[in-house]
């Protein structure tokens, strides 16, 4: 298995593991959004990033979509993770451990003091694999529609 950064040759990979990911979570997808967030991936003005996890015959089994923000309560910035999925048959290779490892190795690079995201509360494979790869914070998400 190797883990790297997305490149403009992975965009078939990419759509479907974006589309699972969507489907996952209930979330219509269209080719605006997904047009969208692959720009966000290759413009340089963009502290978006996408990693890709591909098995031993080159074909994208995971993906990760992880951003740089501003953390005022402590002067720095950090790493946000968006976005994370690993095809259903994939899952168990090793794939999440993988992926968050290079995530880990890319937060130290950019200076990030931690990386937070969130998750839905009925998640229970991921919410064990987070458990136990990170602590739970003490705080609850709230989203304001506009």
């Amino acid at each position: 298995m190797t883990i790297d950064f997305l490149t403009t040759q992975d965009k078939a990979d990419w759509e479907v593991l974006y589309q699972g990911y969507a489907t996952f979570y209930k979330v219509p997808m269209n080719e605006e959004i997904m047009a969208t967030v692959w720009s966000w991936i290759f413009d340089e003005k963009e502290a978006f990033f996408a990693l890709i996890a591909k098995d031993e015959t080159g074909k994208g089994i995971g993906l990760m979509h992880f951003r740089e923000m501003a953390s005022p309560l402590r002067g720095k910035k950090v790493g946000f993770l968006d976005d994370l999925f690993v095809l259903p048959e994939a899952r168990g290779s090793g794939a999440v451990d993988a992926l968050f490892k290079r995530l880990q190795e890319e937060a130290k690079l950019r200076g990030w003091p931690l990386v937070r995201w969130i998750t839905a509360d009925d998640n229970f494979r991921a919410r064990a694999v987070y458990d136990r790869l990170a602590k739970r914070t003490m705080w609850i998400t709230y989203q304001m529609d506009v």
